[in-house]
């Protein structure tokens, strides 16, 4: 029922104009199979056609009983061509005979008034018969060959051209991509900016002895923007841009991956100066035997050929590596040494100045009300990468569009980002009054705990309309500023604030149901967090029991043993009880405390649906802000 506390944490001299490389325009490829099948099928269906209907209609007797139906009279007619005689019987049916040297048969067809006609000898050749006899099998093989052939194109390459590096170079006469465009990075831009600046006037380092750095690897969360300002360096610096996927390298057939590793460098090494930029470098780059029986050969083998590749190029022909990564943990170490990647840059998920100059960008191209204030949405949207306030501004756009407005509202923005981070609203999900009595409570339960401990993040909003897959409510909570550090009082206070909806089922149906299990495992997590990596326990100390998961693959972690002892596995459990039992204590007190309060929220949200903090704050008669941390650390 409840969302996370929604605090939504989410997880040079300027070279000559590149050649322009335009893919060729392909058939859709199941149309031109069906096409080509249905030919076959038709060429083959008109063969067997005309072979049985002559089979049929031409009956092949000897020479024995040729003569006899002479001599009876049932013979009209006869072709003579050579050897061959074929005929036609009185009753219609064709017949077909071969004689070899009768000197009689002349006198006996004229004896029984037989019409006779002669043609010269059109027999075909052996290798003719062996043509027409063969062609439905060569077209077979031939629409055979043509399918496979073009499943090698692969959208314009050549026909088994399969080492052929799959790059697609980014031309000069496409609009680029530069760092006006990019927001919300600052500290990366300037990382790269030395990268931009070599490959406009190289002399300027060279001079000096310096090195640019021969890779860059830009690694961080889903949707912060890595593939974006990869784009932005090329577009800054005017130089070819090779843009290609870590899968790209890796086929069925053995070689092809270091075929194509070469190929790529050799292409950017002509077009120097030039960048080669590999998204998702992890499904090619991973540790080499890493897995039980050695992992995969043919990967590990593109794996050494990018490190000698990277090994053998010189700066100085100014060809510049940059990839992307959402798991540098999984990378090979010999990657990630100095002279192959030598600067590592994390592209994390910005902050509220940085999401302000993001949600900038993209409401460019949109119609803005006049009331929208940019700083009010990126304040309310802490976690959000760039990719989601993309979506945030889209989201809001087509709901404006959906409710024929001329330009998008306040309302808008709130009903979007509530959607990316609960899920589209329910409405049609019809709910029993006394399930809708249930859930009000078990809402009103984490609003009054939100509303009532001091220590947790204020309360946004709070709705018992079904949202997303299996939610019926939710409460969220959204921080005044950036967060980076968490008390110990703190994640006490989540925890009880989590608990509160059980805590209220409890309370007033002497019952609990099933819609706590995603609060339930919320509280599990953070009290364990507590104990075995934060060191928040008093019995268990400031130890760690958690081992960063740096070693990822089975293959070694099969071997591994725990890092403490069965003893101190009981203290971690108990310390776990503690804190649960502790908090669940806390908010179970501050309910039945308050209990005309919870009463008259629940049934104010079963009349409203919906409610925002402010208005839960006027109903309970809570003062506006009263206690919270963020508050007080402002004022100070």
């Amino acid at each position: 029922m409840k969302k996370d506390d929604k605090k939504p944490v989410k997880p040079g001299p300027k070279k000559p104009s590149a050649k322009k490389i335009l893919p060729k325009k392909a058939m859709p490829m199941g149309k031109n199979i069906a096409f080509w099948l249905f030919l076959l099928i038709l060429i083959m269906a008109f063969y067997n056609l005309f072979s049985s209907a002559e089979r049929k209609e031409v009956e092949k007797i000897n020479y024995s009983q040729f003569y006899a139906a002479l001599e009876s009279g049932e013979v009209t007619s006869v072709v003579i061509m050579e050897n061959d005689i074929s005929g036609e019987y009185r009753d219609g049916k064709k017949f077909r005979t071969y004689i070899s040297g009768d000197p009689d048969l002349f006198r006996s067809l004229r004896k029984y008034k037989i019409i006779i006609e002669e043609k010269p000898s059109t027999q075909r050749s052996m290798w003719a018969n062996l043509l027409i006899s063969t062609l439905p099998f060569v077209l077979f093989i031939l629409f055979l060959w043509f399918v496979f052939y073009r499943q090698m194109q692969m959208g314009g390459n050549r026909a088994f051209s399969f080492g052929k590096s799959k790059a697609k170079l980014v031309s000069e006469d496409r609009p680029r991509t530069t760092f006006k465009e990019v927001a919300g990075i600052d500290e990366a831009k300037e990382e790269l900016q030395e990268i931009i600046s070599f490959l406009k006037d190289p002399k300027k380092f060279q001079k000096l002895g310096a090195k640019i750095p021969k890779g860059v690897l830009l690694y961080g969360p889903p949707g912060c923007g890595k593939t974006l300002i990869a784009r932005a360096v090329a577009g800054e610096a005017g130089v070819a841009f090779f843009s290609i996927s870590g899968s790209d390298f890796v086929e069925m057939f053995v070689g092809v991956g270091a075929s194509r590793v070469r190929d790529l460098f050799e292409q950017s090494q002509r077009h120097a100066p030039a960048i080669i930029f590999i998204d998702e470098i992890d499904a090619v780059g991973r540790q080499r035997f890493a897995g039980i029986g050695g992992g995969h050969d043919e990967r590990e083998q593109t794996l050494n050929q990018l490190l000698a590749e990277m090994d053998g190029f010189d700066t100085k022909e100014g060809v510049i590596l940059i990839a992307a990564t959402n798991r540098p943990d999984v990378l090979d170490a010999a990657l990630l040494r100095p002279g192959r990647f030598d600067r590592q840059i994390e592209v994390y998920p910005p902050d509220l100045k940085g999401r302000e100059e993001i949600i900038s960008v993209h409401t460019k191209s949109v119609v803005l009300a006049k009331e929208v204030d940019i700083k009010t949405i990126a304040r309310r949207t802490p976690g959000f990468s760039g990719a989601d306030l993309a979506n945030l501004v889209n989201e809001a756009a087509l709901l404006a569009a959906r409710y024929n407005k001329s330009s998008i509202g306040v309302e808008e923005f709130e009903a979007a980002s509530e959607r990316v981070i609960a899920g589209p609203e329910r409405k049609s999900r019809v709910i029993s009054e006394y399930e809708k009595r249930i859930v009000s409570y078990h809402e009103s339960g984490h609003a009054l705990l939100a509303l009532l401990i001091p220590e947790t993040d204020p309360l946004h909003k709070v709705s018992i309309i079904p949202r997303g897959g299996m939610a019926l409510g939710y409460t969220l909570q959204l921080p005044i500023e950036d967060r980076y550090l968490v008390t110990k009082k703190e994640l006490l206070g989540r925890i009880s604030v989590l608990l509160g909806g059980r805590i209220a089922e409890e309370l007033i149906f002497d019952e609990t149901t099933t819609g706590a299990q995603n609060d339930l495992e919320m509280v599990s997590q953070v009290a364990r967090r507590m104990v075995c990596e934060l060191g928040m326990s008093e019995k268990v100390g400031p130890i760690t029991f958690h081992e960063r998961p740096n070693k990822v693959f089975l293959g070694r972690d099969i071997v591994k043993e725990k890092a403490y002892s069965e003893k101190i596995a009981i203290d971690i459990d108990n310390e776990i009880r503690g804190i649960v039992d502790g908090c669940y204590k806390r908010g179970k007190e501050l309910l039945e405390q308050n209990r005309e309060k919870l009463d008259l929220l629940a049934d104010k949200l079963r009349e409203k649906e919906i409610m925002d903090g402010v208005e839960a704050q006027e109903i309970v008669g809570i003062p506006k802000d009263t206690n919270h941390r963020h508050v007080k650390s402002n004022e100070k």
